[in-house]
């Protein structure tokens, strides 16, 4: 049986070349599966690079990502038991409290209600990607950075 030969020390063959390009093809496939990421470091700079938007508008944002959670499993029909349901129901109540709270609080306060809500949202989508259900693994990593960094962001600008 004939191996191919190894190439001797010094030869001038292409092998380190195409180490190296293959090296890049493995970097950019690595990059264009993170497309979520890049998609919500996008938003998150161009939401808030003049500043924080009103937090009454970051407080329903609140009640709208566990919705957005609801309709995603039943559109893929992931509620079906009653233990997926009433998870998803009792994050619904968990953090249209929190915006209820920073609402209440109102300013300057507020933005850290808000902050501390959008970071444990964030968790939430941690956990729904670890385990791929109810949303797309696309949606949870594309919103846990969009809320990890959006959290961040009303942070530094409260």
């Amino acid at each position: 049986m004939n191996l191919p030969r190894r190439p001797r020390a010094g030869s001038t063959t292409d092998v380190p070349h195409d180490r190296k390009a293959s090296r890049v093809r493995l970097l950019l496939t690595r990059c264009a599966r993170r497309w979520p990421t890049w998609l919500a470091v996008a938003l998150v700079v161009i939401t808030f690079a003049d500043g924080t938007a009103p937090f009454e508008l970051l407080a329903a944002l609140l009640v709208v990502m566990p919705l957005c959670y609801l309709a995603f499993g039943a559109r893929r029909r992931e509620l079906g038991t009653q233990r997926a349901l009433a998870v998803q129901l009792a994050g619904l109540v968990v953090f249209t409290a929190v915006g209820l709270l920073a609402l209440a609080v109102g300013p300057p306060g507020a933005g850290y209600v808000v902050a501390f809500g959008w970071f444990a949202h964030g968790v939430w989508d941690a956990v729904h990607h670890r385990t791929g259900q109810v949303v797309p693994r696309a949606w949870s990593e594309w919103c846990g950075v969009v809320d990890i960094l959006g959290a961040a962001a009303i942070v530094l600008l409260t």
